[in-house]
């Protein structure tokens, strides 16, 4: 039985990837590193450090540290999340329905936790969260399934028992690992990828999860 839903936040309740690949090429390039897109692609799932760690063994730059770097990245987008951060298709419903239902409502992301209380008063949904969780404070990031298994304590909810919705694929074997039931949302460009088969549950925005809950209870 389903007790909790643990979201990711990064692509799966804002549009916030665009943002972090403007702020890093903004960032990183006026470090003098070539921001080359089959590399960007690597980093989208990165903690910050990781990605900073990234781009300074592929480019060095002389001056300000890893974790400067880094934090400025963060920085600029936590601007731009303010200035154009916009909840996905669906959210506020989903989240709406679940409180309704008084089933418990977590985050778990690979974000800076800085950036959370950004994301969640601009979209005005903090009220629904009664846990939040960030890999900064994990031992390793996603796809590990630390942050999953935190979150899952702090709700006081077994891993078996809770749902995580997510967007990509390291977030998805980071749940799995973490033993939790998994619904994937994915960006409309990867919505077939066989990548995804293994989920439990796909949808193609959460404007459909009510529907999925709702069915999933009558056939129990």
């Amino acid at each position: 039985m389903i007790e909790a839903v643990i979201f990711d936040m990064d692509g799966t309740l804002i549009d916030s990837e665009p943002m972090w690949n403007e702020a890093e090429k903004q960032v990183f390039s006026s470090l003098g590193v070539d921001i080359k897109e089959e590399l960007a692609v690597k980093t989208a799932s990165m903690t910050t450090m990781a990605a900073a760690e990234f781009w300074y063994l592929t480019s060095p730059w002389v001056g300000e540290s890893i974790s400067q770097v880094a934090d400025n990245v963060v920085n600029k987008v936590s601007e731009l999340i303010v200035q154009r951060g916009e909840a996905l298709p669906g959210v506020l419903d989903a989240l709406a329905f679940l409180s309704e239902k008084q089933i418990k409502i977590g985050l778990a992301t690979n974000a800076p936790s800085v950036l959370i209380p950004v994301v969640l008063n601009k979209l005005n949904i903090a009220h629904y969260f009664s846990v939040c969780c960030s890999s900064e404070y994990e031992k390793s990031g996603k796809p590990s399934p630390d942050v999953y298994l935190n979150t899952a304590a702090k709700l006081n909810v077994a891993p078996q028992n809770c749902l995580a919705v997510e967007d990509s694929i390291t977030g998805l074997c980071a749940a799995e690992a973490a033993n939790m039931c998994t619904l994937v949302v994915p960006h409309i460009d990867e919505y077939h990828s066989e990548k995804f088969n293994h989920a439990d549950y796909k949808l193609e925005s959460l404007k459909a999860l009510k529907s999925l809950y709702l069915f999933a209870e009558n056939h129990r």
